[in-house]
């Protein structure tokens, strides 16, 4: 299972890359366009949609890494059970917050779907095909999420010395 839910952690990183790959190509094209007098519609809409794509299914992957930021004034000055409790606590929140925005970008992707909900640029992109990307990445962060509670209940969530894991994260 451990193997599994890091591939698909990594994978999701790894579509996240692709997408950053195609926002790129779609500025270049962009500017490139502009230059030579030509037009070339939507590509401000793709960049768009591929830069909210990368964004959310880079999220897990971000999580998995320790590279979310988080407020560990309290926690530092915590020990044993109370440190615990507090982890639990957060992590629980973050599942519960992580489950509403993963079940509500899915119902927005599906009613797009339903009611053929289209871009208001000049592209007229059917909007539920960017808005999986949203939807797969914020189901990804769930499992994601889910996966570090019950790693801290089983007590088996890496830990980093105190200050060490602070210390690698700033710049």
């Amino acid at each position: 299972m451990r193997r599994f839910l890091d591939a698909l952690y990594d994978g999701a990183a790894w579509l996240a890359a692709l997408f950053m790959v195609g926002l790129l190509a779609m500025v270049l094209l962009g500017i490139v366009s502009r230059l030579a007098h030509f037009h070339v519609p939507g590509t401000d809409a793709y960049a768009g949609y591929l830069m909210a794509g990368a964004g959310f299914l880079a999220l897990a992957h971000t999580l998995k890494r320790g590279e979310h930021i988080r407020v560990t004034l309290l926690l530092s000055a915590l020990r044993g059970g109370a440190k615990r409790g507090i982890e639990l606590w957060a992590l629980g929140a973050a599942v519960f917050l992580a489950g509403l925005s993963a079940f509500y970008s899915c119902k927005l992707a599906w009613q797009s779907r339903i009611f053929n909900d289209i871009s208001t640029s000049n592209d007229a992109t059917p909007l539920w095909i960017p808005q999986l990307a949203m939807a797969a990445g914020n189901l990804i962060l769930l499992v994601a999420f889910i996966d570090e509670l019950v790693l801290e209940w089983r007590g088996q969530r890496p830990r980093h010395p105190e200050g060490e894991a602070e210390a690698l994260h700033n710049e």
